[in-house]
């Protein structure tokens, strides 16, 4: 009946915001990786990740979509369900979906849909300013959220492609400003992608939430990958900041393993993975 707290007599007690926050404060990288399905979670969970998020990447690497754009909340409520039925330490991550949270409202009415039906224990959503008023909404009604800046890749049609964030200084000083917002709103972590090392290094600095990056250089608190990428089964040209985890391993939770070893231990990424 009192599930939480048979978990906290656990050799390694289930992740919570409390345990990232103090993992921020002790300089403790935190591993995060997408996951999709149940016999992924299980390996993603045995290899010691921190965090698992069920990304609308899953449009791409799933569905065969160019973007992101075509991924609905009953796709994300599908698959985070199937994640969840497979995790036991990770602390689980869904994102809202293009259009899924244009008003508070809507937003609140997914972000439950997320979390009753799929399972979730906090929310990502993309944005910067515009998104103030979102995230200050969910938190009122005490949703967790992940905020997420730098490359949308739900806006890819709008800035013109997959490219690098904030490399001009007024645009990484407005990052660094809307960072500070959507802290101050109510958001749980902010997730940087396809940013400089210096602005990555700056936003870490600013805040007192935990900064997740994806091609955001080494000195955030945590990174994040696509789990398909690190396999080496995505097919064609991959971004920058991936590194192949499955060279030299045969078991894919071997392969789950390195990586998180390498971003507990800070030699991913190394500087052939980052922006400058």
């Amino acid at each position: 009946m009192y599930t939480q707290l048979e978990q906290r007599g656990m050799p390694q007690p289930p992740v919570n915001v409390s345990t990232l926050r103090r993992m921020k404060d002790e300089k403790r990288p935190i591993a995060c990786l997408t996951a999709y399905d149940a016999s992924y979670a299980v390996l993603v969970d045995a290899a010691g990740t921190d965090v698992v998020l069920v990304g609308d990447s899953l449009g791409m690497v799933i569905q065969g979509h160019d973007t992101t754009v075509p991924v609905t909340v009953d796709d994300i409520v599908y698959h985070a369900r199937a994640v969840a039925r497979g995790l036991q330490r990770p602390f689980l991550v869904a994102d809202m979906p293009f259009m899924s949270y244009t008003t508070p409202e809507q937003a609140l009415e997914n972000s439950v849909r997320l979390m009753q039906e799929g399972g979730a224990m906090m929310v990502k959503l993309e944005g910067g300013e515009g998104q103030v008023d979102i995230v200050s909404h969910l938190s009122r009604h005490d949703i967790p959220v992940c905020a997420h800046l730098g490359l949308k890749p739900q806006s890819v049609h709008k800035v013109g492609g997959f490219r690098v964030q904030g490399r001009e200084s007024g645009k990484a000083r407005e990052m660094i400003d809307a960072a500070q917002r959507l802290q101050d709103a109510g958001a749980d972590i902010v997730l940087l992608e396809c940013v400089p090392n210096e602005l990555g290094e700056a936003i870490t600095r600013a805040l007192e939430v935990p900064v997740i990056g994806i091609g955001a250089g080494p000195e955030v608190d945590g990174q994040i990958l696509v789990l398909y990428d690190i396999l080496d089964i995505t097919q064609g040209r991959t971004p920058r900041f991936v590194r192949n985890f499955q060279s030299g391993h045969t078991a894919p939770v071997d392969a789950i393993r390195a990586y998180v070893e390498a971003v507990r231990d800070r030699s991913y990424p190394a500087p052939e993975h980052c922006f400058s």
